[in-house]
């Protein structure tokens, strides 16, 4: 599905507006995701981190796990929000590769504060994701 330029407006928005409620006192980098199931809903999330860093989450992982909790299951777009242009990290990555059914075809788009942004495929970011064996 080829997105239109004004869901990938929608996404991005809605992934700054997150940013928002970022708790990132720890690196002072808030980040926002906004994803986009099959079905046209969109979630989305901020990182929130923890002093215990190991117990910190990304914005990515946040807005799926809400999807995900709705009871979402295939995604189509992502969109993430940050003072640079920023992809997922591998741990976002993993988990989005689990819940699509084309790497080659899921668009992540990340933007900047200044309105600059990047577009890749999943398969770009993440060529050989785990899955089942």
């Amino acid at each position: 599905m080829d997105l239109s330029d004004e869901l990938i407006e929608a996404l991005l928005k809605t992934a700054k507006k997150a940013r928002e409620n970022a708790f990132c006192p720890f690196s002072g980098f808030p980040v926002g995701a906004a994803v986009l199931t099959t079905r046209g809903k969109i979630f989305s999330g901020c990182n929130i981190e923890n002093v215990s860093f190991g117990l910190t989450i990304c914005a990515e992982r946040v807005a799926i796990f809400k999807a995900l909790s709705e009871g979402e299951r295939d995604f189509l777009a992502l969109a993430i929000s940050a003072s640079k242009v920023v992809p997922p990290c591998g741990a976002c990555l993993q988990v989005l590769s689990q819940f699509v059914s084309s790497l080659q075809k899921f668009l992540i788009i990340s933007s900047d504060e200044e309105g600059k942004f990047q577009r890749w495929t999943l398969a770009q970011l993440f060529p050989c994701p785990f899955d089942d064996l």
